[in-house]
């Protein structure tokens, strides 16, 4: 006879896979497939390289608006709702970018589409905090960032020399995957914010909601948060301005267009293959801040590597910085729900302020870096390996969490 732990566990399982599929198709392949786009949209609209930056960057500028209203109206009206409302917003903003036929238009849609997509994020680790917990937490929220990197990888992958001639061009492609976003809603308009009652290895999973001004006045003052926030916002800037102009960077240095998107895709077949090991290696010992330590050095490097190499060597550098790209993700959600005076209480409002400055870091990389191009075309890597070395500073001074404290003798806050 079935019991109703038996049931709970088995939703569990079922939400995580949702929230990994969702991460994948809904948000990470639409995302990854306009760098690859980029030419084709470039050649219809007559954009410029530092214009094309900018629209890359625009998603950012959308983040900063949403991405701490998204995690903190998650904390007060379930990520149910946020997720279905969420998904279904994305849809139709993507689709809408598909009949952009200028910049200004073109800039309009990918703005309206990143209020949606940077919603999402934080409450799917939110959902992985409610239904998992202690040492399962990292590797559910593994599965998120996974899910991005596999997404990431298709998206790539696919959408110029699969989807773009099957679909008749980039305009299909982002109607395609619009369709995809609005059918990933209906599911989550089905589905529970927590389980029916917490489980005996959780203290987190029945946390009440909480208004907006107290999850903002209970978060903004927690120090850690703000230099996490801040560590993030350097590394996915490095990140954000890398991918956004590898694929024009190659094409222009001779690469034929199916061997540049290639290298991209390799960059997050590297990340999928290390997000589930990292996020075992933390689980395991604890030891998330000095894997995030080791992630952001190794991603500065390899970023880096890209303005003093040529041919071949690129290769290095972009699996180099691939491989912890979603490992760094995954540990990070991970890490600030377990900051000191977070929890799952404050959790979405937490990670939607450090996602603020994540887009803060994504709006300002892009453009800064494909500005420089016009001066020599590997000036961009220097900028942005400069910043993924800024977050090394902040990282270090960011304090042991409690669990960390405990394993490893560290001083807590």
């Amino acid at each position: 006879m079935k019991t109703q732990s038996d049931s709970c566990e088995r939703t569990r399982w079922i939400m995580l896979g949702l929230a990994g599929l969702t991460a994948a198709i809904a948000v990470a392949m639409p995302t990854m497939a306009m760098p690859v786009l980029f030419a084709e949209m470039a050649a219809d609209l007559d954009l410029t390289v530092l214009q094309i930056g900018a629209v890359w960057g625009i998603v950012s500028l959308a983040g900063l608006f949403v991405s701490l209203a998204g995690g903190t109206l998650g904390d007060r009206f379930g990520t149910r709702r946020m997720l279905t409302f969420a998904c279904l917003g994305l849809g139709l903003t993507g689709a809408a970018r598909g009949f952009a036929n200028d910049l200004p238009t073109l800039a309009a849609t990918v703005f309206l589409a990143g209020l949606f997509s940077s919603a999402i994020p934080m409450n799917l680790h939110k959902v992985c905090g409610v239904w998992f917990s202690g040492k399962r937490l990292g590797m559910a929220n593994s599965v998120i960032s996974g899910g991005m990197a596999l997404g990431f990888m298709l998206g790539s992958m696919v959408s110029a020399t699969v989807l773009s001639p099957w679909l008749g061009g980039w305009r299909g492609v982002l109607f395609f995957y619009g369709g995809i976003a609005v059918l990933m809603s209906i599911p989550w308009a089905f589905t529970r914010d927590r389980p029916v009652r917490a489980h005996a290895d959780s203290t987190t999973h029945a946390a009440p909601s909480v208004s907006i001004r107290t999850a903002l006045a209970g978060v903004i003052r927690i120090r850690d948060v703000w230099l996490l926030g801040l560590a993030l916002m350097a590394f996915g800037g490095c990140i954000q301005g890398f991918l956004g102009y590898l694929p024009l960077y190659l094409r222009d240095a001779g690469w034929a267009g199916a061997r540049a998107d290639s290298a991209l895709a390799a960059f997050h077949m590297a990340s999928l293959a290390a997000v589930l090991p990292m996020a075992w290696l933390s689980d395991r010992f604890r030891v998330r801040r000095g894997v995030l330590i080791i992630a952001t050095a190794m991603a500065s490097v390899g970023v880096g590597l890209l303005s003093v190499t040529s041919g071949a060597a690129i290769w290095v550098g972009v699996l180099m910085a691939g491989v912890v790209r979603d490992g760094f993700m995954a540990l990070f959600m991970t890490t600030v729900t377990e900051v000191r005076g977070v929890g799952m209480r404050y959790a979405g409002t937490a990670l939607g302020l450090a996602m603020t400055l994540l887009r803060l870091g994504g709006l300002i990389a892009p453009p800064l870096g494909n500005g420089l191009a016009t001066i020599g075309p590997r000036l961009p890597f220097v900028v942005w390996a400069a910043m993924g070395a800024l977050g090394l500073v902040a990282l270090a001074l960011v304090g042991p969490s409690p669990a960390e404290a405990r394993v490893g003798g560290g001083r807590g806050r």
